[in-house]
């Protein structure tokens, strides 16, 4: 029994160094050999188009993809050990990626309101049962296609803003433990966090999304347990069939929008557990006088504050 223990781990341990060995070929293979990956964007149905496709698919939640982000990681992470001033680099860049995209994204809201206001303008006054938009050919539909995808801008928000509210501090935190320890104990609270807590996270909805975004627009389907060889058969009758049903007769179409959304999410909540992991470290290192450093938050004007209290 301990000799079958002994050799599971010691089995385990040879796995995951093999496929780190493995990591920068296929990282390598993957720079230097784009178009065997990329080739299905210029869609031509080819049979190159379809094998590139297939590899995306595959790769997309394959473990080669895992350890090779892995590999990234570390490499970033040791280079910003040796200078710091390029981690900090690395932070700035990813925090400005999830407060350019938050940022862009929250103006669904308003198109939000925006648009149900027409709805109602249009169906209680001037009683029209659908809209159209545009110059040339316009975007005509239902009314009701337009009230269901009032939930898209919702999503949107949702999905899009997450990691930026994150950066601008804005998730409600119960501190039990966290408030009441020294600062550099924080610091090590939230690497662990990342750790064992964001990113886990991230990797499983994200290897349950993959697939499940890629059922509503290619056929045949395909499934997690499709090795690549059986993926590479289905390439050759692989097509594009992008979901089109609506939960209702004349609602909304693009349902599989909210899988892509899905996906983005996830991509960067890793992204930024990365940040947020290497922010922690260095601040770690360099003290409290470190604290929110190249941090870009938003900043209320006079005038902005909430209204909090009332007078009587």
């Amino acid at each position: 029994m301990e000799d079958d223990a002994a050799t599971g781990l010691g089995g385990w341990i040879l796995w995951i160094l093999e496929n780190l060995a493995m990591a920068f070929y296929n990282l390598g293979y993957a720079l230097t050999h784009p178009s065997s990956w990329l080739d299905w964007i210029t869609w031509n149905n080819t049979a190159e188009d379809k094998a590139s496709l297939m590899k995306v698919v595959y790769y997309g939640a394959s473990k080669e993809l895992f350890f090779v982000a892995l590999v990234i990681f570390v490499l970033i992470f040791i280079a910003g050990i040796w200078r710091n001033n390029f981690l900090w680099g690395v932070v700035r860049v990813l925090e400005g990626f999830a407060n350019t995209i938050g940022r862009f994204a929250a103006w669904a809201g308003l198109a939000m309101v925006l648009q149900q206001v027409i709805i109602v303008f249009m169906q209680r006054i001037f009683t029209r049962p659908d809209i159209s938009i545009g110059f040339g050919i316009p975007l005509q539909f239902d009314i009701s296609w337009f009230a269901e995808e009032l939930k898209l801008f919702n999503a949107m928000v949702v999905a899009l803003c997450l990691t930026y509210t994150f950066v601008q501090g804005g998730h409600v935190r119960v501190d039990l433990v966290y408030a009441a320890v020294k600062f550099r104990t924080k610091r090590m609270i939230d690497m662990i966090g990342s750790m064992i807590f964001m990113l886990p996270m991230a990797t499983l909805i994200w290897m349950y999304t993959w697939f499940f975004m890629w059922r509503s627009l290619i056929v045949p389907p395909v499934a997690p347990t499709d090795p690549l060889q059986r993926l590479e058969l289905k390439a050759r009758a692989v097509r594009w069939n992008v979901e089109t049903i609506g939960f209702s007769p004349n609602g909304f179409t693009g349902y599989f929008l909210f899988k892509i959304l899905m996906i983005t999410m996830v991509g960067m909540i890793f992204i930024h557990a990365w940040a947020f992991f290497y922010r922690s470290y260095l601040e770690w290192k360099e003290g409290e006088e470190s604290e929110g450093k190249y941090l870009d938050k938003d900043v209320l004007e006079q005038g902005e504050e909430p209204y909090d209290h009332a007078e009587f």
